[in-house]
This record gives C-alpha cells, sequence and structure tokens, in this order.
C-alpha cells in the first residue's frame, strides 16, 4: 500500500473561507486549519473545530436548493396585516471555565489515523473576564510559561504539546484573578490538571467512535468569594478542599508539625490491603493536609520525608509545590537523617 502523507491530501478549505456547518445549517468562516481534517470555524463570533466533511460552500447550499413550487407573485400587504416578527433570543450558556484539547491527526503508512500533537486551548464560558498565570510542568520543571489574560465567552490558544509527552504526565497549571477585581471576591484562584497517558488515551479512542473534535476539563465552575463563611462550601468539601473560617481558623486546628513522614507504613496499619494507587493517594492527601496546617498556622518551613523509591511521590508533592502561592522555596538535597528521601519546603507570607 503506498505510503500516505501531509502533502497528498488538498485541503478543501483554506483560511478566510465562508463555510455551512451541515448538520446545523448555519453559516460561519474557517479562522485556523488544524490538521487536513479538520479546521477552527467561527459562526457568529462561536469558535469550534470541526471536520471538514461536516463542512460545505454556501454557494453549494444555494444552487442546489430545489424549487419545489413556483414562485407566487407577491401581493400586495398592508401595515396593518403584518405579523409582528418574533425576535429571536440566543442565550449564552455560562457552566465555567475549561481547559480544551483538540488532537491533531495524521495518516500513517497503513491509513490509520495518528495522533501527533495536542493543541490547548483555554474556554472561558462565563460572563467575567480573568487575567490568569499559566504554567506548563513535566515532573516538577516548568516547560512554558504565559501570562494573559482571557475575556467572558472567549476562547484563547494557549499552545501545542508533542503527544508523545503525555508519558511524562503533564501538569496544567493556572491561578486566576479577576480583570475586574471585586472587594468580596477572593484574590486569586489555583486550579491544575494532571494528565496521565492512559487517561488521554481513552478519551482520544472515544473521541473517534463518537466523531467528536476535542475533549475537555473543568477548572472551576464559579469564581470563588473572599470570605467562606457566607458562601456554601459544601461543594468545595465534597472534592476534597480545605476551607477555614479565617477568624478562628488557629483555635480550632490540629497543631502544625515540623516534619511528616510519608512512609506508608506510617500512615495505615495494613499497608499491605491497598494497591499502589491507594497508597499514593493517601500518601499525597497527607501531606497537603500538614502542608495547609503549616500554612495557617505560619510556620516557616516543613519537612516532608518521602523517601527515594522511584520518585514518583515526590515528583507528586513537588508538582504541588510548585504551584502553591504560599511556598516560596523547596529543595531535595542530601541530609544526614534522610538522605535524599526528603524535601524541605519554605513559605512566604
Amino acid at each position: 500500500m503506498p505510503q500516505i502523507t501531509d502533502s497528498s491530501y488538498k485541503m478543501k478549505f483554506q483560511i478566510g473561507d465562508k463555510v455551512v456547518v451541515l448538520h446545523s445549517n448555519e453559516e460561519g468562516e474557517v479562522v485556523d486549519i488544524i490538521n487536513p481534517k479538520m479546521v477552527m470555524v467561527d459562526v457568529r463570533g462561536v469558535k469550534f473545530p470541526a471536520y471538514t466533511d461536516q463542512l460545505d460552500f454556501p454557494y453549494f447550499k444555494q444552487f442546489s436548493q430545489k424549487k419545489l413550487f413556483p414562485e407566487k407573485k407577491p401581493q400586495k400587504v398592508y401595515i396593518d396585516n403584518v405579523a409582528q416578527e418574533k425576535k429571536k433570543v440566543t442565550t449564552k450558556v455560562a457552566d465555567g471555565v475549561w481547559l480544551t484539547f483538540i488532537p491533531v491527526f495524521h495518516a500513517d503508512e497503513f491509513g490509520d489515523d495518528v495522533v501527533d500533537d495536542l493543541k490547548v486551548r483555554l474556554i472561558n464560558r462565563t460572563h467575567t473576564g480573568f487575567k490568569f498565570i499559566y504554567k506548563l510542568n513535566y515532573a516538577g520543571d516548568t516547560n512554558f510559561e504565559l501570562v494573559n489574560q482571557v475575556h467572558p465567552f472567549e476562547d484563547f490558544y494557549l499552545h501545542d504539546i508533542p503527544f508523545e509527552n503525555l508519558n511524562d504526565n503533564p501538569t496544567f497549571a493556572f491561578e486566576f484573578s479577576l480583570m475586574n477585581p471585586e472587594k468580596n471576591k477572593a484574590d486569586y484562584y489555583e486550579s491544575s490538571l494532571k494528565l496521565k497517558a492512559k487517561q488521554v488515551f481513552q478519551r482520544i479512542e472515544q473521541l473517534k467512535k463518537d466523531g467528536e473534535a476535542t475533549f475537555s476539563y473543568k477548572l472551576f465552575e464559579e469564581y470563588p468569594h473572599k470570605e467562606y463563611n457566607s458562601l456554601d462550601v459544601s461543594p468545595l468539601l465534597t472534592k476534597g478542599y480545605k476551607v477555614y473560617d479565617a477568624k478562628e481558623a488557629r483555635q480550632h486546628l490540629e497543631p502544625a508539625k515540623h516534619e511528616i513522614d510519608l512512609h506508608i507504613e506510617e500512615l495505615t496499619p495494613e499497608p499491605e490491603k491497598m494497591d499502589n494507587f491507594e497508597k499514593l493517594t493517601l500518601q499525597l492527601q497527607t501531606f497537603e493536609k500538614y502542608m495547609e496546617l503549616s500554612i495557617a498556622h505560619r510556620r516557616p518551613s516543613l519537612i516532608v520525608i518521602h523517601g527515594v523509591g522511584t520518585g514518583k511521590l515526590k515528583d507528586e508533592i513537588h508538582d504541588i509545590l510548585r504551584v502553591k502561592r504560599e511556598v516560596s522555596s523547596f529543595i531535595n538535597r542530601y541530609h544526614p537523617a534522610y538522605g535524599y528521601g526528603a524535601t524541605e519546603v519554605y513559605f512566604k507570607y
């Protein structure tokens, strides 16, 4: 079978072409070429990816529509008989801020679709504009950083990442703040997403079956209030967030520790009954608990004993520390008591 290359494709559409979306019969414009089979379309200010076989040129539609009945001569209509035109009301659905991924495919020598890259877009489907600091981290190291802003109901292109980089479990970390600050809203809000290669492979296979072009993850639905005591925090609690009443936090909180040992045998009496994922989850939950306690008690530092092992726990901890505003620095260096199995964390207030 002859090898299929990108040069063997002849693009049906170019940037600037007017198109019709076949399933909705709406007219739009091509604003970007994603790959030989997919383009970005703008329909009345809303941008979305679409496969080229889901689009057509508007003049095809105009000339292919057959007139089933002869045209009638226009009748004279008096103003009293004119029906009042119904206004078509279109509302934008506000359902939060999302991180969206668009797989970029090419055909291999067997004619199968293979993913080369993922286009990463920040989608703001709220009525609020945000400033944001964005970092792409691999194993605790920042690979890409961007400071910008996203307007209400705007689709913001961030960058592309090679598909093979998913094997390094990238973390997409954001710090949001309001473009127009409000006194009752939080000064900033942190949100992050860590992708696992297996998880993404499954999503892409499902995309192919469903004929979809993107997959997305919600970063948050509503920007939080500054004072939590008047806010229903149950949704945050169920998601694992730590929520404290700032006025009374130190009185009722568990004491902070100078040092925490995350070896699994220190955290549970029956570690042999847990699989590796359950062990890692418990270790990270314990770490985050005592880090938050250190911050609430305004401790200057914390020693986290994670051991050496495969380095998985250490990398996960470093990923969390790198995106925490209250962390000024952290270091994993040789210590006579721990070797290289501990990280010392320093806080700023």
